[in-house]
């Protein structure tokens, strides 16, 4: 075995064992007897602590600082994720239940403890590719249509299973889809907390929409205050905003590294990331941390000429969310043709800095990055909304295919693919639809998105397939 595998062996076991003594940790605070008591209630406690698994998948074949990136990412994961249990454990007074369109900055600020359902259907089937099974058939058991998007299925069945933590409120929003909108009508049910729902313009683009949504979050932020344990510290507020902008600034600067080629870091690194670390810990030191640590590793990498894919033969954009259960999707790709993945449609914005130089100027930039959430700012409002960032990005980094994770919950991108290709084929960018569901296996199996794409490879763009 060769020095560098060892020293990469030597990282990944590393991230290993810093993830058991963090979830080892979190289960010796809590004692046994109200740990056994709660994973009866949150089984799916057991599958988080799995996370390892997670860590092999994407890490056995990276090589160099793209294996430290992905472990990194991996293991700030599971800290933030072991804070959020906590907070149903021991601050439970001051849980709050917040929707993922719907940053957590503001409950932050307000002294409370947030928690999204939704990153239970987004984070397990990475780990356990069939674990949402079971909710998704409970929610179609209540009435919900096979084709509704599997996310909000995922909360609908977490709640008729008793499987969320009670909470003292509830914010939710009408983004991004009817499917998930109507996901809270049982979480409220169920949990029988009070709900505030912000109402979000169709068209969101405007300074009036601005003003109309900035005041939304002045009543969201006197609801919550006549609900809850919780005050607004405009202090504080202001503090987690200007961390946000300086974890945006390092995360811009990590993309004009990778549009270099061929690229320092990829895939996992850059969108697992952003997936994560804004949308459920923005505005934290830790997180601002991981992203410091990710350009450190990409320039250490452009410095010495190393690239992520040793090989890199194609840059590859992901169109949509990710492949959940499937997600080592482009760790094969890389190894199988040379496609990098450089970009993706949930992490790219052209947003500016939060303005922290007052209250108003903070609540709308908050509310400017709310009403442009991951998917909502592409289809919600005309189709440019749609198409103008797909193909800014392509020009942008070089971009020589576009991957379309073709959800079969998602109606609106499935309503715009035709155009889509009409679109790609007039500028020659070769183009992927991937048949798929996001959380549920059984639509479409692991062999069959490979197979979709080896097809799509050796088919249209002519590779060679390296190993089988």
């Amino acid at each position: 075995m060769k020095i560098s595998d060892l020293k990469d062996t030597a990282v990944t076991s590393g991230y290993k064992m810093l993830n058991l003594m963090a979830i080892t940790k979190m289960g010796i605070k809590h004692g046994p007897f109200d740990l056994i008591r709660d994973i009866r209630r949150y089984p799916w406690l057991l599958d988080l602590a799995k996370v390892n698994r997670l860590v092999t998948k994407l890490s056995r074949s990276r090589r160099g600082n793209y294996r430290k990136a992905v472990g990194m990412v991996l293991h700030g994961i599971v800290k933030e994720m072991v804070h959020q249990i906590e907070g149903i454990f021991h601050r439970q007074e001051k849980l709050v239940l917040h929707e993922d369109m719907v940053p957590p900055e503001i409950l932050r600020a307000m002294g409370l403890s947030p928690w999204m359902p939704e990153m239970l259907g987004i984070l397990l089937p990475m780990i356990v590719p069939n674990v949402m099974e079971e909710y998704i058939d409970a929610a179609e058991n209540e009435g919900i249509p096979a084709d509704v998007c599997s996310l909000p299925k995922t909360v609908i069945g977490l709640t008729v299973k008793d499987r969320l933590p009670y909470a003292k409120a509830v914010v939710t929003s009408n983004l991004p889809c009817d499917g998930g909108m109507s996901s809270y009508i049982y979480v409220e049910k169920q949990l029988k907390a009070p709900v505030f729902r912000l109402d979000i313009p169709h068209h969101f683009k405007d300074e009036r929409a601005e003003v109309y949504f900035s005041g939304e979050l002045k009543r969201m932020i006197a609801w919550l205050e006549e609900h809850t344990t919780g005050r607004m510290d405009w202090n504080l507020l202001q503090e987690i905003c200007e961390e946000r902008n300086r974890m945006m600034d390092y995360e811009l600067q990590l993309w004009e590294m990778i549009a270099a080629r061929p690229a320092p870091l990829a895939a996992d690194a850059v969108y697992l990331s952003h997936l994560w670390f804004y949308n459920v810990c923005s505005g934290l030191k830790s997180s601002t941390e991981v992203f410091r640590r990710l350009v450190m590793l990409a320039e250490e990498n452009l410095k010495n000429g190393v690239a992520a894919v040793p090989d890199e033969k194609y840059r590859a954009l992901l169109w949509n969310p990710p492949t959940m259960h499937v997600i080592d999707l482009f760790a094969i790709a890389e190894k199988r043709y040379g496609v990098t993945c450089i970009m993706d449609s949930m992490s790219f914005n052209r947003l500016p800095f939060i303005d922290t130089s007052s209250r108003e100027s903070m609540l709308q930039g908050i509310g400017r990055y709310i009403m442009n959430g991951p998917m909502a700012r592409h289809t919600r409002g005309p189709m440019e909304n749609y198409f103008d960032d797909i193909f800014y990005i392509i020009k942008r980094f070089g971009i020589d295919m576009l991957w379309m994770a073709g959800h079969i919950g998602c109606k609106n991108t499935q309503a715009l693919n035709n155009i889509m290709r009409e679109k790609c084929r007039a500028e020659g960018i070769p183009v992927l639809i991937i048949d798929y569901d996001l959380a549920d296996p059984r639509i479409t199996s692991r062999e069959g998105i490979f197979l979709q794409v080896d097809h799509f490879m050796e088919n249209v763009m002519k590779a060679e397939r390296r190993f089988l």
